[in-house]
C-alpha cells in the first residue's frame, strides 16, 4: 500500500513539473510574440512620423518661395516696368486670397510697385488711376481717397471707386464719433456717386 502511494505522489510530482513547463514555454513565446508585434508596430509609427515631417518641410519651402516674389526693389526700375508688374502682381494676388488687403505679400508688391510708376511719372493719369483702384481694392481707404481726390475729373467708374472710399471713410469717422468728418465724407461722397450706404450715414447724422 505504502509502495501505491509513493508511485502516485511520484506521478502528480511529475505531472506538476510538465505542467510547470508547459505554462513557462507559453508565457515565453506569448511574451516574445508581444514584444516582436509591439516592435513592429512601432517601427511603423517612426516610418509615418517620419514620412509626416518630410511633407511638412516640403509645404514650409513652398510658402518661402510663393512670399520671395516680390522681393525686386521697384525703385530700381522705370515706371513702366514697376507699372507691369504692379498688374502682374494684382492678378496673381486676386488667384492666390480670397480677400485682397495690402499687408497680403502680393496685394503689396502691387501696390508699391503701382506707388513708384506713379511717383516716377506724375504726369501719367493710368498711372495715378491704377494706384487708387489699387488703393480702393485693397481697402487703404484714406489712401483711395485721397488718390481720387487728386485725380480731379473721373469716368462714371473712377467715381464709384471714389464713392466708396469716401463711404468707407464717413462710416469709421461716424464710429470714432466725429460727425464733422463723416459729414465731409458723405458729401464729398455723393458729388462723385450717390450710394444707398452714403445716405444710410447721412440720415444718421440728421
Amino acid at each position: 500500500m505504502k509502495k501505491i502511494l509513493m508511485l502516485t505522489a511520484f506521478a502528480l510530482a511529475g505531472l506538476a513539473a510538465a505542467q510547470t513547463s508547459t505554462d513557462t514555454s507559453t508565457t515565453q513565446t506569448t511574451d516574445t510574440t508581444q514584444t516582436q508585434t509591439t516592435d513592429t508596430t512601432q517601427q511603423s509609427t517612426d516610418t509615418t512620423t517620419q514620412t509626416t515631417d518630410t511633407s511638412t518641410t516640403t509645404t514650409d519651402t513652398s510658402t518661402a518661395g510663393t512670399a520671395t516674389q516680390g522681393t525686386t526693389d521697384p525703385s530700381t526700375l522705370s515706371a513702366a516696368d514697376n507699372f507691369t508688374r504692379a498688374q502682374e502682381f494684382a492678378v496673381q494676388a486676386d488667384v492666390a486670397y480670397p480677400v485682397p488687403f495690402y499687408d497680403r505679400t502680393l496685394w503689396k508688391a502691387a501696390v508699391d510697385s503701382a506707388y513708384f510708376a506713379a511717383q516716377q511719372e506724375a504726369g501719367n493719369r493710368n498711372y495715378q488711376s491704377y494706384l487708387a483702384q489699387l488703393y480702393t481694392k485693397t481697402q487703404w481707404w484714406i489712401n483711395a481717397y485721397n488718390a481720387w481726390n487728386r485725380l480731379g475729373d473721373l469716368s462714371d467708374q473712377e467715381k464709384q471707386y471714389a464713392s466708396l472710399s469716401a463711404a468707407k471713410l464717413a462710416y469709421i469717422a461716424l464710429q470714432r464719433g466725429d460727425r464733422t468728418a463723416a459729414l465731409a465724407y458723405v458729401q464729398k461722397g455723393q458729388s462723385w456717386a450717390d450710394s444707398a450706404s452714403l445716405q444710410a450715414i447721412q440720415k444718421r447724422l440728421q
